[in-house]
């Protein structure tokens, strides 16, 4: 190997561990880092549906225990279980200043419109509706029908995009839930 074959390859360790350990560095607590990084290894081993499944959890998990400690500033061992990944709950975080806007789909620039819809006009942002159809096996809309009517199917890569936009979301939410939690709870920086 030369020098230049050499640094790439050092390169390339350096991404590699960065990547695995980015969720372990900013402040989620060991409470809610294991689902991020269990969805990261899923995606990486082309596990799509556990890795939507993963981020999902890691996202609510961290809503979920972050307002829990914002609303009884103790060591928390128990989730109110009508507390769950909802447009209420996102609103409720949005009043104690979390980065919800951060939980935004690419293209969803709705978020808030649909946040904060009520009555019959209300609809999920899609962090929601997604969670909801993933968490009851509803995965309809990801099925590929390119073979026609009569061979739809539907294998874990149909949502495959979809792992990968979480994955995203995922991380642009640990780095700014991270610096909330940071500032919020006077945490030392990671």
């Amino acid at each position: 190997m030369n020098e230049d074959e050499i640094a790439a390859y050092l390169d390339g360790i350096r991404e590699e561990h960065e990547e695995n350990t980015f969720f372990f560095q900013h402040n989620l607590g060991a409470d809610v880092q294991c689902f991020f990084a269990q969805g990261l290894s899923a995606l990486k081993a082309e596990l799509y549906l556990a890795a939507c499944s993963s981020f999902i959890i890691g996202i609510e998990a961290s809503l979920r225990i972050t307002q829990a400690q914002i609303e009884t500033p103790v060591v928390i061992n128990e989730l109110d279980p009508i507390k769950t990944l909802s447009n209420r709950l996102l609103n409720d975080a949005g009043n104690n200043e979390l980065p919800i806007n951060l939980l935004a789909f690419p293209e969803e620039d709705d978020f808030f419109e649909k946040l904060n819809s009520i009555g019959q006009n209300r609809r999920n942002v899609e962090i929601v509706r997604i969670r909801h159809d993933l968490c009851h096996g509803n995965i309809l809309e990801h099925r590929n029908s390119e073979l026609g009517d009569g061979n739809i199917i539907f294998t874990p890569e149909c949502v495959r995009d979809l792992s990968m936009n979480l994955y995203q979301i995922s991380r642009k939410w640990a780095e700014g839930l991270g610096e909330f939690r940071v500032n919020r709870f006077n945490l030392s920086q990671s």
